[in-house]
């Protein structure tokens, strides 16, 4: 008997402590940018019960009240209670904020008036063709269980409920063509006084069977729900938060590789960040154009340096054109340059805080990033060179 291939994918909702920091700090990068888009921003947060660290390195003429952005988010995620841990309103908040390195800021603004790496890198980007918005099947369902068990916390639907939530997805793989959820596990926080029965029996019928059906797939799933049996100190009082813990759940669930540069509160003179982007854009343009089923894509950044020093490609052997063919298409199409990925994704507009949560890829409405304009490109270029085909290899 063949052994299941499983394979599993979390998500956070914005009320677990990491995701506080990463929208803070993302929050603040969004306001200096409206005041000033030229602005080096590398600004993060730590979190515990009742305190808020607000630390970085930031060069701007931006005047920006850090402590009020701060309880702004707060406030919206739903932490006005000082018994959940941290209370937007009364909460200690510690602002430790220095200027950019000179040796960094030289190395970034270069003579030629070009941008240089912010740091050295290697980034990954990744898109793969078995779901809509090109992203992996687990994290796309593990985004929208807390996604939606947060909107109906938030219109006072989901009863007990508080901010802090986890999800797992483990989908089974044994037939490639016709994946299945094999487990969903759901971690909620709760109030003290709650109806368990009522409050298990939503979760399942309400979050997970209707998101599952959201997404065509089975409702026979195994469940797991708060398997310690309660979950009542959460957020901040339940573990510490940091900004920038959770590059897994903001970029594909584990699917693809990742280079370990975290995102939030970086400007796009970060490499980490908006080469991310580029490299998603570039991968998921060119699988949607049918260069490959899946691609991977490898960028790697020397610091004062524009262009990446390198570019690695890997289809995972579903490539459906000759290998040479996407690099020529990635040349001819894609500028990988800071500058370049800059202009081209318009990363010096406040787009940022939208990233905070729920993931950074597979939101098609949202990005420049997200959006296939080399489409049309990539297939005119593509039907050119019809004769470099898988089968030339």
């Amino acid at each position: 008997m063949q052994d299941k291939i499983l394979f599993t994918s979390e998500s956070v909702s914005e009320g677990h402590p990491d995701k506080i920091c990463d929208q803070i700090s993302d929050a603040i990068l969004d306001e200096i940018l409206k005041q000033d888009e030229n602005a080096h921003v590398a600004c993060e947060c730590f979190i515990t019960t009742n305190f808020l660290l607000i630390g970085g390195e930031i060069s701007s003429h931006a005047k920006v009240d850090y402590e009020k952005i701060a309880r702004n988010v707060l406030r919206e995620i739903g932490y006005t209670d000082n018994s959940w841990g941290i209370d937007a309103n009364t909460c200690e908040i510690e602002i430790k904020i220095n200027e950019q390195s000179v040796d960094i800021n030289q190395g970034v603004k270069l003579s030629n008036n070009e941008i240089g790496a912010g740091d050295q890198g290697i980034i990954f980007g990744f898109a793969t063709n078995e779901t809509y918005n090109y992203m992996p099947l687990p994290i796309s369902i593990a985004h929208d269980l807390v996604y939606t068990a947060s909107k109906l916390r938030k219109n006072n639907q989901f009863k007990w409920a508080r901010p802090d939530m986890k999800s797992q997805v483990t989908i089974d793989y044994t037939d490639a063509a016709n994946p299945v959820i094999d487990t969903i596990l759901m971690s909620i926080q709760h109030d003290p006084n709650f109806d368990e029965d009522e409050f298990m029996s939503f979760v399942k019928n309400d979050v997970m069977k209707k998101v599952a059906e959201k997404h065509k797939m089975n409702t026979d799933f195994k469940i797991l729900l708060n398997p310690t049996g309660r979950f009542v100190i959460g957020g901040p009082q339940g573990d510490t938060g940091l900004t920038g813990r959770k590059i897994i759940v903001d970029t594909y669930g584990g699917t693809a590789r990742h280079g370990g540069g975290a995102f939030s509160g970086k400007d796009a003179t970060k490499v980490d960040r908006s080469a991310a982007y580029m490299a998603r854009y570039a991968a998921k343009n060119l699988v949607a154009a049918g260069y490959a089923e899946k691609i991977e894509m490898q960028l790697s950044y020397a610091i004062g340096i524009a262009k990446p020093i390198s570019i690695f490609v890997e289809t995972f052997n579903s490539e459906l054109v000759n290998k040479n063919l996407i690099y020529l298409a990635i040349n001819n199409f894609f500028d990988f340059s800071v500058g370049g990925i800059i202009n081209k994704l318009m990363l010096k507009k406040p787009v940022f805080f939208k990233t905070s949560k729920y993931g950074h890829f597979g939101k098609d409405q949202e990005f420049h990033w997200e959006k296939l304009n080399e489409f049309s490109k990539l297939v005119e270029f593509k039907e050119k060179h019809v004769n470099v085909t898988r089968s030339d290899s």
